[in-house]
Order: C-alpha cells, then sequence, then structure tokens
C-alpha cells in the first residue's frame, strides 16, 4: 500500500510540467477540488496542490527543452548522486543531474532504457507528499513497459525493488514491492505491458477516487480527454486514463469497496 512511511524506493513526490500553471491549476482544482500554493518568488512559478492542508503534489513551468506536459514520479534516496550513478551503470540516462531545491531536499531526473521518464528525491526539510492512499492523492504508480522484464531488472538493480506476478485478464502483471518489510504491505505499483501508446515506455500516476464515473464527467466538463474508459478491474476496483487540456496523462482508481 503507498503510504507516507518513505523508505528507500517508494513514491514520496509527484509533480507536473506544464506549459500553461493556472489553467493547469484550474483544472485539477474543478476535477480533485485541490488547492494551489505558492512555493514563492524565488521558486520560478513551481508551487504545491493541496488538500485539507496537506501538500499532494507539485506543479511548475516546463523547464527542459522541447519538454511536452507530464507528470512525473519521484522515488525516495538517502543519496541523489550514488543513484545517478546506478542509473548510469544499468543503461539509464541522466536528464537532470542531482541537485539542491533550497532547503527541501536533493532532486535528479532521469530516463530508464525503455523511455519512460522518473526523478528521485533525496529528503531534508521536505520528506515527501503530506497525503496518500486516499480520496484524490496518489494512490498507485505502474509502468506500462515495451519489455517488463527488463525493466524490472533495471529498476531491481537501483532500488532493489521485490516483485511478484499475478494474473490479469489477457496479461500477466508485476505487483512492485520496497525492499524492506512484508511484501504485501509494502506494495506501491506495479510493471503491465505498454497497451495504449507507441511512445514507448511510462510511468502513469493513479489517484484514488470515490467515484471514478463522477470524475470522468468532471474531466470532460474541464477540457481533459478520456484515454480509456471507465472500467471495472477484477478484485481491484475501477479505472480510468485521462489527458489534461495540455495532454499530461493520468489515471483514476476507485478501489473495490471492503468485503
Amino acid at each position: 500500500m503507498l503510504t507516507t512511511d518513505f523508505v528507500t524506493g517508494s513514491p514520496s513526490w509527484l509533480d507536473l510540467g506544464s506549459p500553461d500553471v493556472d489553467a493547469a491549476v484550474r483544472f485539477y482544482g474543478a476535477v480533485f477540488g485541490w488547492t494551489f500554493e505558492s512555493a514563492g518568488p524565488e521558486a520560478g512559478g513551481y508551487g504545491f496542490f493541496r488538500k485539507e492542508d496537506k501538500t499532494l503534489a507539485g506543479i511548475g513551468p516546463l523547464t527542459e527543452e522541447g519538454a511536452s506536459s507530464a507528470w512525473t514520479v519521484y522515488f525516495q534516496t538517502p543519496d541523489a548522486e550514488a543513484t545517478a550513478k546506478l542509473v548510469e551503470q544499468a543503461g539509464g540516462t541522466v536528464r537532470v543531474p542531482a541537485s539542491d531545491v533550497f532547503d527541501s531536499g536533493r532532486m535528479a531526473a532521469f530516463t530508464d532504457p525503455g523511455g519512460a521518464e522518473f526523478a528521485v528525491w533525496q529528503p531534508s526539510a521536505v520528506k515527501g507528499f503530506e497525503l496518500a492512499s486516499e480520496p484524490n492523492a496518489l494512490c498507485w504508480v505502474e509502468l506500462q513497459s515495451g519489455d517488463a522484464t527488463a525493466a524490472l531488472a533495471f529498476y531491481r538493480s537501483i532500488f532493489g525493488w521485490r516483485a511478484q506476478e499475478m494474473e490479469m485478464p489477457g496479461m500477466k502483471y508485476t505487483v512492485l514491492s520496497t525492499a524492506d518489510g512484508d511484501q504485501q504491505d509494502a506494495s506501491f505499483g506495479g510493471i503491465t505491458p505498454q497497451p495504449t501508446r507507441d511512445a514507448g515506455s511510462v510511468w502513469a500516476a493513479y489517484l484514488a477516487a470515490e467515484d471514478s464515473d463522477a470524475t470522468v464527467a468532471k474531466v470532460l466538463e474541464n477540457g481533459g480527454s478520456i484515454l480509456m474508459p471507465a472500467t471495472d478491474v477484477p478484485e481491484i476496483g475501477r479505472i480510468a486514463w485521462f489527458a489534461d487540456p495540455f495532454g499530461a496523462w493520468f489515471a483514476i482508481l476507485q478501489p473495490l469497496a471492503p468485503q
């Protein structure tokens, strides 16, 4: 289960790069009820999505040349520089070298060998997001990969993740867990064969939904588009995939009610 008890390799931050921060804030506010708080005049337009006085994620203008609007998943690391070396040794690319983010922590951004972009967070004053696995907060991350076996080997060499295969309709799904603790309790995401995109592998952020069909309607009402309509997944819940008005891809999961 994805939580805020961060350990090495667990998702600990999430942010959105957008060509129009104000419009993106309005979209996500209308869909999820999030509010926005600026990180200050020195932050170059970066700020935070918040709910109930807790930080859920970040948002800022696009900073990399040629970048498209996208959500980025950050994984916890005790040493961003050391992680960058491991990424290079395993065949990945360092897009943004490790650097300080004021007194909040250190970050670095990478591309894995399959083309999926991700980042790491080495915490200092900011430990990570403050709410997880609750309605309208991050609840799961998923790598959609053209080569799930190679992707698992890559990330295991970086973070030491454990994996367990489960049968899904028409495919095998790999459930990911951090290296320590009970494997089921430490699960936070998965790897699945690439189903819809031709552009290569991609990390997806799933936000918990109380009513997936109502969220679909809000996305459409506010200028987003549907990549996959709300669909029931046996023993998991109801999911849907979207693009926001600027093309950033995200997903929702309405978990099954406890029996």
